[in-house]
């Protein structure tokens, strides 16, 4: 009997523990739904645009300019790139927690380790999305990235 209630136990476990996996996974899935609805929300307008011909719109232009050149603008560029001035409060928040993880390592590490320390997993569904961060972190000066695929973080410049 006493068998029975310790496989009863030890598989409630493993649901459990399978479950919250699956309810990660499902934010996971519901933020990119949400972002390809907003995506079809702006080729929509884009389309619209074109057809009214508004889309080449010269106000829309300078202010697309102006948006999308300054640091932490609001616009497309989440993450800028890294300027002798720059600190890494300049990163969104996600970006910061990367950035934390990264630079408290002893030596180089690999997108998993940051997913782990995240809380995210190392399932490719949960380690993949850090690794972009990771690769547009190095991409924009704010990481250094080996030629294994780990990532270091580069000395703060002097100003």
């Amino acid at each position: 009997m006493a068998d029975v209630l310790v496989w009863v136990m030890e598989r409630r476990i493993v649901l459990s523990d399978r479950a919250e996996r699956l309810r990660k996974e499902l934010a996971e899935i519901e933020a990119e739904v949400a972002r390809l609805e907003a995506a079809e929300v702006v080729f929509g307008q884009f389309a619209d645009a074109q057809r009214t011909g508004t889309a080449d719109d010269p106000a829309m232009a300078e202010e697309f300019e102006r948006v999308t050149t300054s640091p932490v603008a609001g616009g497309m560029l989440l993450v800028p790139h890294r300027e002798p001035d720059m600190d890494p409060s300049a990163l969104p928040a996600d970006y910061q927690a990367i950035m934390k993880i990264v630079a408290s390592a002893p030596e180089p590490v690999p997108a998993k380790d940051v997913s782990v320390r995240l809380g995210r997993g190392v399932q490719p569904g949960q380690v993949e999305p850090v690794r972009d961060k990771l690769k547009h972190l190095a991409d924009r000066g704010w990481l250094h990235r080996t030629p294994a695929g780990r990532f270091t973080a580069l000395p703060q410049p002097t100003a």
